[in-house]
């Protein structure tokens, strides 16, 4: 198994120009990470294709009772206002933001594997939440509440045998039912944005990129490990889910969106982000290694006996970020070797037992 090299000394490191250890290691962040940039580009132009497609099944809709002129439902009678926060601004706000906290970071982490994974993970995240939500809009769609107003429909039209093709226009209880065939908006994009509403495209990002920055930001600050944090270090990591959550509840207001599809947009960026992390670091809720970042040519070692796995981490309150040696399970076992951690190589070093 390929193995990377052990870090620099400070005296190396002085010795080396810095324009050879930004290439060395760009060449082995490389090495490490083509394929996944190859595989990100493929499924990101698998999203993009299905999401130009057209929407293959037929969702039917009501308009009014022929008697009464009613609407049946109004949940799609609101008035078209576009988005407060366009879905371009969204998709870059939910990369920015935790984009900048991780490089700031650095400042005091100095690890670039960590910043790697970081940003990659959030990548991760971000892209596989969009995959999902584009193959769900394709295929289940959904009517945004402002459908009614963007399909323009005309109930003549259903009398045309060229515009009811599929037989389900005046279909229904007192044949209330239709399909877009009767729709007279002549802009395509925009009628098919309006027939793709579940789930939230804007709250399965946020989500994904916020909720992967939440979880980022409790193990690197141990708000839940094992001591009583400050309280600015909580509502430092819960920014991200405030974030998270007005992105996503913005849309009641411009009614861009339903309430369930605000639901399903959030869950499933939820579930991104916990995988995506999981999969970049050794753990997601363990304060003992969820801040450290996994290498993909290297298995992490869990469980020693007695560990220095405290490096890494932006708080230094209680031995976190330097090192620190764990207690066995049970204490009346013997202290073993610990393990000194620095980003994704492990270096053991001996422990004296009789100062433990």
């Amino acid at each position: 198994m390929d193995h990377l090299p052990p870090p620099a000394t400070a005296a190396e490191s002085q010795r080396q120009p810095l324009g050879k250890t930004a290439r060395d290691f760009t060449f082995e962040w490389f090495k490490c990470h083509w394929a996944d940039l190859a595989w990100m580009a493929g499924v990101g132009g698998f999203a993009y294709a299905i999401n130009a497609l057209p929407v293959p099944l037929t969702r039917t809709f009501p308009i009014t009772f022929d008697e009464s002129g009613n609407i049946v439902n109004p949940d799609l009678a609101y008035p078209y206002r576009g988005w407060i926060i366009p879905s371009w601004l969204s998709g870059l706000i939910s990369f920015i933001i935790p984009y900048s906290v991780y490089l700031l970071a650095q400042i005091r982490l100095r690890s670039a594997w960590d910043a790697s994974n970081a940003l990659m993970g959030t990548a991760w995240s971000v892209l596989l939440a969009t995959v999902f939500q584009v193959v769900l809009k394709s295929l289940t769609g959904g009517l945004r509440p402002s459908f009614l107003e963007v399909c323009m429909p005309d109930i003549e039209l259903a009398k045309d045998p060229a515009h009811n093709k599929t037989g389900l226009n005046g279909a229904g209880f007192h044949d209330i039912m239709y399909t877009i065939e009767i729709c007279t908006q002549t802009d395509k994009d925009k009628l098919h944005t309006a027939m793709t509403s579940f789930p939230s495209g804007h709250s399965s990002a946020g989500f994904a990129s916020f909720g992967f920055l939440f979880l980022w930001l409790n193990s690197k600050l141990k708000v839940w490990a094992d001591y009583r944090p400050a309280f600015w270090k909580m509502v430092a990591t819960i920014l991200p889910l405030l974030a998270a959550l007005t992105n996503a509840c913005i849309l009641t207001v411009d009614m861009a969106h339903h309430w369930y599809d605000i639901l399903g947009g959030s869950v499933l960026g939820c579930a991104m982000a916990l995988a995506s992390y999981r999969a970049t670091y050794a753990a997601v809720w363990d304060s003992r290694y969820n801040h450290l970042p996994l290498h993909g040519r290297e298995a992490f070692v869990y469980g020693a006996d007695t560990v220095d796995y405290a490096a890494l981490t932006l708080t230094r309150k209680v031995g976190w970020g330097g090192k620190r040696d764990w207690l066995r399970d049970d204490p009346g076992d013997e202290r073993a070797d610990a393990v000194h951690v620095e980003g994704p190589v492990r270096q053991r070093r001996p422990v004296d037992h009789q100062q433990a």
